[in-house]
C-alpha cells in the first residue's frame, strides 16, 4: 500500500512539474513577445521622428532655394517634384506660387463658373454656386440672382447662413450651399485666398486652377504642365496655351505652398504641406508661415498631380 501511495503522489508531482514547466515557457515567451513589440515600436518611433525632422528640413531647404537670387539656381515654384536621398532618406519636395492659384475672394462670378464646369459641374448648377460663393463673400444681406442669402439656407435646412466677407481659409468653401466635400477636395489644390489674383497665373498654376480659364480642357491642361514643367531656367521661350498665348515666367511671388515628403528605407513616412510667405516675421524668421497641415489630411493627392509626379521626378536643384 506504501509503494502504491508513494508511485501515486510521483505520478501528480510530475503532472505539476511539467504544469510549472508549461506556464514558465508561456511567460518567457509572453516577456519575449512583448519585448520585441516594444522594439518594434520605438524603432517605428524613431523612424516617424526621423522622417518628421528630413520633412521640415526639407522645407527650409525649398525656402532657401525660392530665394536664391541665381535664377538658374532657384527653385522653380510651379508644382515641379524634386527629389533628393539623403542619408538613405527619399525626400521629396515640389512648390507652387500662389500666384498659379484662383483667389476665391478676388475671382468673379464667370470665372468661378468656368472654374466649377471645368471640374465637371453642369452649367445651371456652376451657374448657381458661382452666385451662392460672390453672396456668401460680399458685405451686404442682398440676394443676386441665382445667389443665395439667409433665407436660402434656412430654407435647405442649414443652420449658418453666408458670413458676408471674404473668406479667410480656403475650407470654409465648404460652407457655402450647393459645395459638397468631395467636389471642394478637386477644387482645393487650385485655390487660394492669398495671391489677390482675379485669374490663376499659367506660369505657375496646377492642373486644378487652370481649369478654371475659359477654353481649356482637363487634357489640355495636363499637356500644357507637363511641358512647361520640362522646361528649365534659361530656356528661352514659355509655352503656349492652346489659345496660342505664350507663358513665361514674370518676377518673383512672395507666397508659396510647399509640400515635402521624406520615406524612410523601412517605409516609414511622413508628409508635411506650408503656405509661407516671405519676408521677415516678427520673431526675425525669414519667412512666415500662414498655413501648416501635416497626418493624414494630406494622403489625398489629386489625379493630375500624381500623374505629372509620377512621369517625372528632376533631381534637386
Amino acid at each position: 500500500m506504501t509503494r502504491r501511495r508513494i508511485h501515486k503522489q510521483d505520478g501528480i508531482a510530475l503532472v505539476l512539474v511539467l504544469w510549472v514547466l508549461l506556464l514558465l515557457t508561456i511567460m518567457t515567451g509572453s516577456f519575449a513577445l512583448m519585448a520585441r513589440m516594444d522594439r518594434l515600436e520605438a524603432n517605428a518611433l524613431l523612424s516617424a521622428t526621423q522622417a518628421r525632422l528630413s520633412a521640415e528640413a526639407a522645407i527650409n531647404l525649398a525656402v532657401l532655394a525660392l530665394r536664391d537670387p541665381a535664377d538658374e539656381n532657384r527653385m522653380l515654384a510651379d508644382g515641379r517634384v524634386y527629389q533628393q536621398e539623403i542619408d538613405g532618406v527619399l525626400v521629396e519636395v515640389w512648390a507652387t506660387d500662389e500666384r498659379g492659384k484662383l483667389d476665391i475672394n478676388a475671382a468673379d462670378e464667370l470665372t468661378l463658373a468656368n472654374l466649377f464646369i471645368g471640374h465637371g459641374m453642369e452649367f445651371g448648377e456652376a451657374e448657381l454656386l458661382a452666385a451662392a460663393v460672390m453672396d456668401w463673400r460680399d458685405a451686404d444681406e442682398l440676394e443676386r440672382v441665382n445667389g443665395a442669402e439667409d433665407e436660402a439656407y434656412y430654407a435647405a435646412g442649414l443652420q449658418v447662413g453666408p458670413a458676408n466677407r471674404p473668406f479667410i481659409i480656403v475650407e470654409e468653401l465648404m460652407q457655402v450651399i450647393g459645395m459638397d466635400y468631395d467636389f471642394f477636395r478637386r477644387l482645393e489644390p487650385g485655390i487660394t485666398v492669398y495671391s489677390r489674383s482675379a485669374q490663376p497665373d499659367p506660369a505657375f498654376a496646377p492642373v486644378e486652377a487652370l481649369l478654371a480659364l475659359p477654353d481649356i480642357t482637363y487634357e489640355e491642361a495636363v499637356e500644357f504642365v507637363q511641358q512647361r514643367n520640362a522646361f528649365e531656367p534659361g530656356d528661352g521661350l514659355g509655352v503656349e496655351l492652346p489659345n496660342g498665348l505664350v507663358v513665361m515666367e514674370q518676377g518673383r511671388g512672395v507666397t508659396y505652398s510647399i509640400e515635402a515628403r521624406a520615406t524612410m528605407p523601412n517605409g516609414v513616412w511622413e508628409q508635411l504641406q506650408t503656405t509661407i510667405k516671405l519676408g521677415a516675421s516678427k520673431k526675425g524668421a525669414p519667412y512666415q508661415v500662414l498655413r501648416w497641415r501635416e497626418g493624414l489630411s494630406l494622403i489625398h493627392i489629386s489625379e493630375p498631380t500624381r500623374q505629372l509626379m509620377s512621369s517625372r521626378m528632376p533631381s534637386s536643384a
